[in-house]
């Protein structure tokens, strides 16, 4: 619905769900039915929808040739705050400094 995942049905029954900028995978079920995937939707970014995903990112029907449906539930990416990161680097090049100025006593 927002465009960012892509969710793939297989011929073999495996479910994946790809970023879709990146096409990198973030969830895959191998042979999650046990025929051929015939049809995938994200659960709408509703107000229902909302309260079917609970604390999940996303989530996915599928649908095989059995007539089977399926929800595939992706868990809540974790990612580093940018302030933090930025508290990282900088003490990175302070530490990397104080051991250049340990090694060579005159380097500064």
């Amino acid at each position: 619905d927002s465009g960012t995942f892509l969710g793939l049905g297989t011929v073999t029954g495996s479910v994946a769900v790809h970023i879709a900028f990146s096409l990198q995978r973030l969830y895959y079920v191998k042979e999650a039915h046990g025929i051929v995937v015939t049809d995938v939707a994200f659960v709408p970014e509703s107000r229902p929808g909302r309260e079917l995903l609970g604390g999940h990112e996303a989530a996915l029907l599928s649908v095989a040739v059995d007539s089977r449906c399926k929800l595939h539930l992706l868990p809540t990416r974790r990612s580093l705050p940018v302030w933090l990161l930025l508290l990282l680097c900088a003490g990175l090049i302070v530490a990397t400094i104080l051991l250049l100025q340990l090694a060579f006593p005159g380097f500064l």
